[in-house]
Parts: structure tokens; sequence; C-alpha cells
């Protein structure tokens, strides 16, 4: 009894010696054989590291901080195995154990969101409580207060699945949730960008557990799950940032610096080497550390970390958050890593700029980019300068030289600068911005929109609860534009999930929404066909989608007045069709001749 008392107190002393491993393990059969695993403890680089089984390690890496030592082994033909191994320090000696993982069969080819997916966004604190047991935890700081706007409001992963049913009715075949790790601010720690631990899902939402069982729920309706991926920066609260492995893990200055947000100096020829360096290395915030993606270490933890994740939840591609703030050499190397280790994996990098070659320069293989020698290898951007103009042209009633629906034609224009434009991801609003139905409190001008977002090239993104008209003013703060989802909550006397639940108004909303998405689902016309536009007459937009099988023409009508066009405009694209049936009101058009279309109204006609 003694003896194995004795034997139970050295078992515990001597694995406390490793307080963490990262990654916590990992799989055989990767194309990235090579994984650099990091172990974390009281002066653990201390001892010397071997491995069982007869693995090769091929570097050990110690820093200026005792505390840290991180391995790389070879696990290429190896098999899924429990490997040991045994730190050394003279004559004391203790072991951790390592699990390589059978891979997830043809894991390396999964598929991911394309043009044909209709991206639905969510912020899950503010979507759906499915589980209250989780609304406080204990080993984080914040803890739920619906009553305060930017506080916890309690919604959860599980509150995402129970509603998976709702998006998929909706047409929506992807979701796009922001970060869920764990974020331990001691405030507005909600929004979760501010991440703690990136191994870990932020218990309020719940388990890594609950994340893997949210993707195989997806999968199960044949939709995709989405991660919000930061490599720009972690939160202040990260337990690595309280004890280093390096000085330049983060970008340190004598006193606080902030980013000063202009990305153009990323490629600006004429920048000075201080304000590219400002941009780059600056803070995003005072609460978020900048990560040194030029830094080996900082570069393959988050690469590792990446794959991580897509292996474990099952992931259908990234959305990356302040993507262009990135070290570029760095963040380009990271995105070719994960691209290399997943060749159909999709990636759309947050690039907010305001001219289209400037966010062309982002996305892989761009010929600008190549001008500078420089390629992201990212597939894919956000439309913000179409966001821009859809921001303000519907209500531009009367149309003149740069006003009203020629903002949107003239975004077009410029599609000859992106390598694919086909996956570009096209959005009226998002978490950031000002919520549409604020801009425009208005249904025809939702349709508006929405039809236009539907029908365009690229991937388009809706974000949650506009498809109920919900809306909520920026200028108010963030909160107001990231409320509550009706119906998410208990008590809640508004349930817009449900058809019986809705009002008249979310009804109506609903309705176009869905049948507008579900149409567009199978339609390849829409989400790899050839696009043809015309000069807006009288701020009325007409333009084809079209492949060889299929052609739709659109027409949106901004002015205010009921419209006549004349159809001989466009026999380029009608050529010898007779009649189109109207997707959304079922009625049919003669094309012989001329045109009717209402006032603020849309028509997406099928060419018969």
């Amino acid at each position: 009894m003694k003896k194995a008392l004795l034997l139970l107190l050295f078992t515990i002393t001597t694995f406390a010696q490793v307080d963490k491993v990262e990654p916590p393990f990992w799989w055989s059969d990767m194309n990235r054989s090579d994984v650099q695993i990091m172990f974390y403890g009281k002066n653990i680089a201390q001892n010397e590291v071997s491995v069982s089984n007869g693995i090769i390690i091929k570097g050990i890496q110690k820093t200026e901080n005792p505390n840290y030592v991180f391995v790389t082994i070879d696990t290429k033909n190896l098999s899924a195995q429990n490997i040991v191994f045994t730190f050394k320090n003279g004559k004391k000696s203790f072991t951790k154990n390592y699990e390589l993982k059978q891979r997830k069969e043809n894991s390396r080819f999964r598929e991911s969101y394309n043009s044909s997916d209709v991206m639905y966004l969510l912020m899950p604190d503010r979507f759906a409580n499915g589980n209250p047991n989780n609304d406080s935890h204990p080993s984080v700081t914040e803890k739920y207060n619906r009553d305060l706007p930017g506080g916890r409001h309690g919604g959860d992963i599980v509150g995402i699945i129970k509603n998976i049913n709702y998006i998929h009715e909706l047409g929506a075949t992807a979701i796009w949730s922001t970060p869920l790790c764990e974020d331990n601010d001691e405030r507005y720690s909600y929004h979760t960008y501010g991440q703690s631990d990136v191994y870990k899902i932020d218990p309020r939402y719940g388990t890594n557990e609950d994340y893997l069982r949210m993707s195989q729920e997806l999968h199960k309706k044949g939709m995709k799950n989405i991660m919000d991926y930061v490599t720009n920066h972690w939160g202040w609260k990260h337990w690595m940032i309280n004890d280093l492995p390096t000085r330049d893990w983060i970008h340190q200055f004598p006193e606080f610096t902030n980013s000063n947000y202009r990305m153009t100096t990323q490629f600006d020829a004429n920048a000075s080497k201080r304000d590219a360096a400002h941009c780059m290395d600056g803070w995003f915030v005072k609460s978020m550390p900048d990560l040194n993606q030029s830094n080996p270490l900082v570069l393959n933890y988050l690469t590792q970390n990446a794959i991580w994740w897509i292996e474990y939840a099952d992931l259908d591609g990234f959305r990356v958050d302040t993507y262009s703030y990135n070290d570029k050499e760095g963040i380009a190397k990271w995105t070719k890593a994960i691209t290399d280790e997943y060749p159909h994996f999709n990636i759309v990098g947050e690039v907010w700029m305001n001219d289209q070659a400037q966010m062309a320069y982002w996305q892989k293989d761009s010929k600008i980019g190549a001008i500078q020698n420089f390629n992201s290898y990212l597939p894919s951007v956000m439309d913000f300068t179409l966001h821009e103009a859809i921001s303000s042209t519907f209500n531009e009633d009367q149309a003149t030289w740069d006003k009203g629906i020629i903002k949107v034609y003239q975004n077009f224009t410029n599609d000859f600068l992106y390598p694919n434009i086909d996956n570009i991801l096209t959005f009226i609003e998002n978490h950031d911005t000002q919520r549409f139905n604020h801009l425009y409190p208005d249904f025809k001008k939702y349709q508006l929109a929405m039809t236009l977002l539907a029908t365009i090239r690229g991937i388009p993104q809706i974000y949650y609860g506009s498809e109920i008209g919900m809306a909520g003013n920026k200028d108010k703060g963030d909160a107001d534009i990231r409320q509550d989802f009706p119906g998410g909550w208990n008590g809640d006397k508004n349930n817009a999930f449900t058809a019986s639940g809705r009002t008249d108004v979310q009804k109506q909303y609903f309705d176009f929404t869905s049948k507008l998405l579900n149409w567009r689902k199978n339609k390849s016309v829409i989400h790899s066909g050839k696009t043809t536009h015309y000069i807006p007459e009288n701020n009325v937009y007409v333009y084809f989608r079209y492949n060889e099988k299929e052609t739709v023409m659109i027409i949106i009508n901004n002015n205010p007045e009921k419209q006549t066009i004349k159809t001989n405009r466009f026999l380029e694209n009608i050529k010898n069709y007779t009649s189109g049936k109207d997707v959304l009101g079922n009625a049919s058009f003669d094309l012989k001749n001329e045109i009717s279309i209402e006032g603020k109204s849309a028509l997406i006609l099928e060419l018969r």
C-alpha cells in the first residue's frame, strides 16, 4: 500500500512538469509530415528529450524562456499510435504520452465552400441560448449579463445546432460563426476576437466536442462549417502572452503603438518603412497583442493550429480576420501551407479596402501582386467595394453620372482585376457594418439588394436576422448591430425561428429570402455562368447570367417610378428566346417588344 502511494505521488510530481502540450495530439498520414510539438512547464528546457518507437526527432528548439521546448518529429509513414516522450535531466526523468490519431479517409481532399453556397454569418453569443447551464463558467472572468448590451448574453453552440433546420430552410448552405475559441477578457468578450486559448472552445459556448458535433449536424444537412480564424492577434489574456516563448513572439515597442490601419502601405512603392511597419506590427487595439508571423516559431504554431482545427472539427473552410494586417510574407506562407495540405480548401480573407485593384492584390495569383513578386496564395477576398456601393445606391432615386444604380454597375466593370472573380465573398452587411435594414428601413429596397446579391458572381453572405427584418444602428455602438435573435432565449415573446412565431413583417422578409435562396441552390448558371451587363438607364440595371444551357435576365429598377424598357437593346443576350418567367412572382413576360417593371422592384427572368 505504502509503495503504491509513493508511486502515485511520483507520478503526480513528474507529470506536473508538463503543463501544456500543443498541438494536444496529431494525425498520421498527413501530407505535412513534420509536426512541431510545444511542451510547456517550469524549466522544462533543462531536460534532454527523446521519443519512443524509433521515431525520428528532426529538431529540438529551445528559446530564451526555459519554460518552453519545441520538438519536431517526422510522422511520415507512421501509423496511428501512442508514443512516449522522455524528458531527462541527470538521473531525474519523466515521460509524456502523445497520440497520433487515424486521419479521416480522404481528409486531404475535402471539398470546401464555393460560389454554389450561401454563407450565413452569425454571432454565437447573440444567436440562440441552447444550454443555459454554461451561460457563465468559473474558468473565465466575464459572467452572463443579458441586460448589458455589450455583455455575455448566453448564446452558444447548442443553440446553433438546435436551429440548423431554420438556416437550412432559409436556403443558406454554410455557416460562418464569429470565433468560438476562448476569450477571457474581463468585458466585451462576447465577440471572441481576443482569444486566450486557441486550442479550446470558450466554455460559455460549449466544448470542443460540441463544435465537432456542430460540424457533424451541418454535414447531415449537406451544409458546411466555416471557422473564423484570427492570425493577426490574440487577446492580452492569452496564457502565452503572460509568459512569452520569445520576446519577439509579439510585436513590442517602447510604448504602446497602435496600427495605423493604412493597409495600402503593404504595397505602396512610395510608403515609408516606418508607416509600413506600424500598419503590420502595431496592435489592432490595446487589448490585442500583435502576433509576429515573421518569427518561424509563431508562424508554425499558427499553421499547425489551423490544420489541427480542420482535422479535429472536420471544417469546410476559413474566413480569416484582419488578413491584410499580418506580416504579408508570413501570412502568405501560412495560407500556402493550409492549401498545400488541403488543395480544395477555401479561405476568404478580410481585406477591407476601398479600391478593387488594392483588394485584387491579395487574391491568389494576382497579376497586380506579381508586379512586386508577391503571391498571397489567398483563394478569396471580400467584396468591400460592392458593399460600399450598396450602402447608398438604393436611396439615390434619381440617376446621375455617379449616383444611383450606376455605382453597382461601375463596381463590376473592374472585375477583370481579380484572378478568380467567382471566388469572392459578396455581402450587403456584416457584424462590423451598419445593418442594411437600418440604412434602408424599406422591404422593397431589401428585395432589390437581395436580388442583386443572389444573382451576381461570387459567394453571397448574409448576416443573421436580416432575413426577418432585424436592424441596428452602429452609431449607437457595436452591440446595436449584434442584437439577440428573437426566439433564441427561453421567455422571448417573439420566436422568429418558427413560421408560427413570426410577425407579419418577419414572415414577409423570411418568405422572400427563403424563396430566393432556395431557387439559387441549384442554379449553376448563377454559380459559374458568365455575365453581360448593360449601362443603367433611368436608374434601371439589366444584366444576364448565362451558360451553354441557360440564360437568366435580371432587371433591377432603382427608380421609384414604373419603367418600361425596350427589349431590342438586349438582343445580344436574348437571342431567340421569346419569353421569360419571373422566378419570384411566377408571371411570364413577352420578350418581343418591351417589359414594364414597377418602381423599386426587381425581376429575375428565366428565359424560354
